[in-house]
């Protein structure tokens, strides 16, 4: 099988297992949310920056080592395993042990009960690393596929029953749990590996020569990213946090999920050609322009109709989120660019790089925030913004040093995809004037968006829907 066809093959069942697993979480989400009121979302947000820094530790950057390193052995794989579960212990007893200190620095007392449950994802997720990644390396996306889809589903339909059941918080708090427990049970099943008894000292160093700096990276990362929440909840409340969690977490779900698809399904491949410049540039700048041309048009035309969804899918009552919405998807529409020019650091071996390019990226971002806190939660939100457009001018300097990819090309390469999503925008928006029921808006806003993108992109010869138009046949063919 081809470069070109593998990387079709696995980014169409990279596509099935995000869609399919977090449009239905998606929708759940949604209901839950209904019967939910902003403060319980906002308890949850309150304890992000904790659990996600605890995960990235976990980690330890050695997923994306095992999958980066070509000549992987059975005991590089066992000992990330161990590795993994003694970290998420050591993580958890300390998270328990502080709980009541997370509760006391929010003045919310429910939070030592709920941090000390939440934290037992940690431990549950350490066990399914190691699966994940081999499957990611042999590119078994379809069986991540059926294993995240019943893990959404049957939690999703508990979530659902309790928050109906009026456990508040808690609903989320077992639909989080048992939703981790079901995808690593069946990620061990599907993945058929076991971990031998084995830790290699050598294997370790190997390791972790890469993984940690990536683990510096992410927790810098992670550490911003999260500060967001933490500096909300504590300097206004909770239904605020509520509002710019929900926000937060629209804004990012078509981004994140179609640039994952894309990286998570080309970056084992593109490890595999590693040393061949000219093939690894190509296959950069076309799957660059894919994901924006997929992206950018769903990020406006989000922004554009931002006002009904909100009041169509969580009720009138989320309505100050609005204008964090709208903030927040513009600023993520550039999610791919960032991501994929991370990802050819981590192709090239350059995990110095990548660190590098973080800590410049930081020390401009907590610049940025800590300059806007004072000025509320949506001055917050304008400073993302910036943000997004210095990430992307940094990260693109480190890619350039290890690759002949300048900064015209990327620009020229997604110019047009820019202009045709804006100037779609521009209409979708208009419609939100007319005195028109809020569902008429939106699917007007969204059919006539759709149609508009298409007849453009056909008139001006838009390579992107000439390949996605043949992905679609090839799967109805397939299905025939």
């Amino acid at each position: 099988m081809s470069i070109k066809q593998q990387a079709t093959k696995s980014v169409f069942w990279s596509a099935i297992e995000r869609l399919s697993v977090q449009g239905i979480q998606f929708l759940l989400s949604i209901i839950i949310a209904r019967l939910l009121l902003p403060t319980d979302y906002g308890l949850i947000a309150m304890l992000s920056i904790f659990m996600a820094i605890a995960q990235t530790f976990i980690d330890s950057g050695f997923a994306n080592a095992l999958i980066q390193k070509k000549d992987r052995t059975d005991a590089d794989y066992s000992t990330v395993f161990y590795f993994n579960i003694v970290v998420s212990v050591v993580v958890y007893l300390l998270l328990y042990i502080v709980s009541p200190f997370i509760a006391s620095f929010y003045d919310e007392q429910a939070l030592t009960s709920v941090t000390r449950i939440v934290g037992l994802i940690l431990i549950i997720n350490s066990f399914g690393i190691v699966q994940q990644a081999k499957m990611t390396v042999v590119l078994d996306f379809k069986n991540l596929a059926i294993a995240s889809l019943i893990a959404v589903i049957g939690s999703g339909t508990v979530g659902v029953w309790l928050a109906y059941s009026g456990y508040g918080v808690w609903a989320l708090v077992y639909q989080s749990l048992l939703n981790n427990l079901l995808r690593v049970a069946f990620v061990w099943i599907f993945s058929g590996w076991k971990p031998i008894l084995c830790f290699s000292r050598d294997s370790f160093r190997v390791l972790f020569a890469f993984g940690s700096k990536l683990l510096l990276s992410s927790l810098l990362h992670t550490l911003y990213t999260n500060l967001y929440t933490l500096i909300i909840g504590k300097k206004f409340s909770s239904e605020e946090l509520g509002y710019y969690n929900r926000a937060f977490t629209l804004a990012q779900f078509p981004s994140t999920n179609l640039t994952s698809i894309i990286v998570r399904a080309v970056y084992p491949i593109q490890c595999r050609i590693q040393d061949d410049d000219e093939q690894l540039k190509t296959l950069f700048l076309k799957y660059t322009r894919i994901s924006c041309y997929l992206i950018f048009p769903i990020m406006i035309g989000f922004c554009a109709l931002a006002e009904p969804i909100i009041r169509i899918l969580l009720t009138d009552r989320w309505l100050p989120a609005v204008p964090m919405l709208q903030i927040m998807c513009i600023t993520y529409m550039w999610d791919p660019v960032m991501k994929i020019n991370n990802s050819m650091l981590n192709v090239k071996g350059r995990s110095d790089y990548f660190l590098y390019a973080e800590v410049w990226k930081k020390i401009v971002a907590f610049s940025i925030l800590f300059a806007t806190m004072p000025s509320g939660v949506i001055v917050m939100c304008i400073g993302l913004f910036f943000y997004a457009f210095a990430d992307m001018g940094i990260i693109m300097y480190y890619c350039k040093k290890v690759t002949n990819i300048t900064y015209g090309m990327q620009f020229r390469a997604i110019y047009p995809i820019f202009l045709l999503s804006f100037t779609m925008g521009i209409g979708i928006y208009m419609l939100t004037f007319f005195n028109i029921p809020l569902y008429l808006q939106l699917v007007m806003g969204i059919l006539c968006g759709i149609g508009y993108y298409i007849i453009v992109s056909y008139i001006f010869r838009f390579k992107e829907l000439t390949i996605l138009y043949d992905i679609v046949l090839k799967y109805i063919h397939r299905r025939k």
